[in-house]
């Protein structure tokens, strides 16, 4: 497969969070904007400095990482990655010593209940390992509502379901489907309700709409 026809890295939180979401950006390519989106933008904005790298003894931090996994059909850039000085770790052209990599992706908001974010990391992570060989224990959340790093361990669990909801996207994307609307309360935070229209969606009724024009054509016969 072409790796330029892989996904985005970016659309696993999109499909976690809601498919139809999903489908509507990556496949219909519609956008809109709200307040959560473009305070989420200005705080990528920041981290995808890809000139910015710094080096404080033991830690070096790298912005803006472009990463690919063959595995799971995703290419993605990295907010941030940490490479701490490690036994475990790889070897770094222009550095001394074994360096283990640590992704850190930033949300603009609080943490969530469901596995949205941490499986845009943990595939952030896979892709990782799989570039430089090696294996990442665990890797980080910051939130800039509570302004505190989650820690995400990085399960044999998270990581299977980081690989069934990157195969569950690639066979939408290839059918080309876009999944029908299951409205719930997360539409309200949604940046495309105005175009999904999910309340339009359930209120209508495939069976009342054909019985109803039926008997308009049956009233319009001479």
């Amino acid at each position: 497969m072409d790796p330029d026809s892989y996904l985005m890295m970016s659309g696993i939180q999109h499909f976690s969070f809601c498919r139809r979401q999903w489908a509507l950006i990556h496949l219909e390519q519609q956008w809109a904007e709200n307040l959560r989106t473009t305070e989420g933008q200005l705080l990528h904005q920041r981290c995808h400095d890809e000139t910015f790298h710094e080096k404080r003894g033991d830690l070096l931090v790298v912005r803006g990482l472009r990463v690919i996994s063959h595995r799971l059909k995703m290419t993605g850039t990295c907010d941030v990655v940490e490479f701490h000085t490690d036994p475990e770790g790889i070897v770094l052209e222009g550095f001394s010593g074994l360096w283990l990599p640590v992704p850190v992706e930033y949300k603009h908001g609080a943490p969530k209940s469901n596995d949205a974010d941490r499986l845009q990391l943990c595939a952030q992570a896979m892709a990782l390992e799989e570039m430089l060989v090696c294996t990442i224990p665990q890797a980080f959340l910051f939130y800039a509502e509570t302004r505190r790093r989650e820690c995400v361990p990085l399960t044999p669990e998270l990581r299977q379901k980081t690989q069934t909801t990157a195969d569950e996207m690639y066979s939408l994307f290839a059918r080309g489907y876009t999944p029908k609307v299951k409205p719930g309360k997360h539409c309200n935070a949604c940046s495309l309700k105005e175009l999904c229209l999910p309340v339009l969606c359930r209120r209508a009724n495939p069976a009342v709409y054909i019985r109803t024009h039926l008997q308009e054509s049956e009233g319009e016969t001479p």
